[in-house]
């Protein structure tokens, strides 16, 4: 435990109640009112959430006083504007890494990551052509690659954004595959599985998670699909004799996993195996981010809150008034 215990989390704070804790400063950026003067925006977050906080007064003060990802202790007002919390900031100071808890500030999977990894690694094990067989052992064989497969999140914000998520996703897509594989005919199990399980190697690189979830440098410039094609070339070719055409098809899996070029693939799903991991790949995001919305939501309501993304209210409970059997 670091010198600064932390007692208030975001999910914990209410309209009109003071606080003062420790959060990390994810993002900030210095803007003006209509008068010229500047006030500052400040993205504070824990393990449980974020909000947004405003410096109105001693901006320059506080402004120089930290830099985006610092650990900072935040004493303010809360208020509620436009439907959303947010802090009135009136004294913020940084904080050194060493006094606090890191764990108090990354989210984290509730899963064992030990036995996810061991049931992904013993799914690989299953796959019966060689070369591809030779290509699992090479990643999971790989200590570097594993370390940070293990601990990677899956997105920024959208679904499994927490330590782990990459292994949860993807461990939960392997499960899929698995489930559906032998339902169509004409597929390729051992080249569907693969593909499936290297999807989103890229996301290895893709993010930082120091003291927030963010886009590492490389994530910005190339993002994990250009990441991944180029860490599944790398390890092909130390593999002797790897088909061509098998790494063709393995790479048209990674590029075209997000569906459309809107979505950040560069082609569409072309082959069989390409269409049923996209789907299964939206499947299993939707479902994860559609829970974790809900079970964010603390009303008694039996209706969530608006969800901006994906335009709509859903719904938690029983209907008042069921249909007649």
């Amino acid at each position: 435990m670091g010198a600064y215990p932390k007692k208030t989390f975001i999910n914990m704070i209410r309209a009109a109640e003071n606080v003062q804790d420790i959060f990390v400063a994810s993002r900030k950026q210095l803007a003006h009112k209509k008068d010229g003067d500047p006030y500052l925006i400040i993205e504070l977050m824990d393990r449980s959430g974020h909000m947004k906080a405003v410096a109105w007064d001693n901006v320059k003060t506080i402004n120089e006083a930290f830099a985006a990802g610092d650990y900072v202790e935040v004493k303010g007002n809360v208020v509620e504007y436009r439907g959303a919390l947010q802090v009135v900031v009136q004294k913020l100071d940084r904080i050194d890494p060493a006094d606090v808890d890191a764990r108090d500030f990354l989210p984290a999977t509730e899963r064992d990551v030990d036995q996810m990894l061991d049931r992904l690694v013993l799914i690989t094990q299953g796959v019966k052509n060689p070369y591809l067989s030779k290509l699992l052992a090479a990643f999971f064989g790989d200590e570097a690659f594993v370390d940070r497969f293990r601990a990677a999140p899956a997105a920024k914000r959208m679904h499994h954004a927490y330590l782990g998520g990459l292994l949860e996703h993807t461990l939960s897509i392997a499960r899929l595959i698995q489930a559906v594989a032998d339902h169509y005919k004409g597929i390729d199990s051992d080249l569907l599985l693969t593909g499936g399980i290297l999807h989103d190697i890229g996301k290895v690189h893709e993010f930082s998670y120091e003291t927030h979830i963010d886009y590492s440098d490389a994530g910005r410039l190339l993002n994990h699909i250009v990441i991944g094609v180029e860490m599944l070339e790398k390890k092909i070719a130390g593999i002797e004799g790897f088909p061509e055409n098998l790494a063709l098809l393995l790479k048209h899996m990674i590029v075209s996993h997000h569906g459309t070029r809107d979505f950040g693939s560069p082609e569409p799903p072309k082959t069989l195996e390409a269409v049923i991991l996209y789907y299964l790949d939206e499947l299993d995001a939707k479902v994860t981010a559609v829970r974790a919305f809900m079970e964010a939501d603390n009303s008694d309501d039996s209706w969530t809150s608006y969800h901006g993304v994906l335009d709509r209210f859903f719904f938690k409970g029983k209907p008042d008034n069921p249909a007649p059997e």
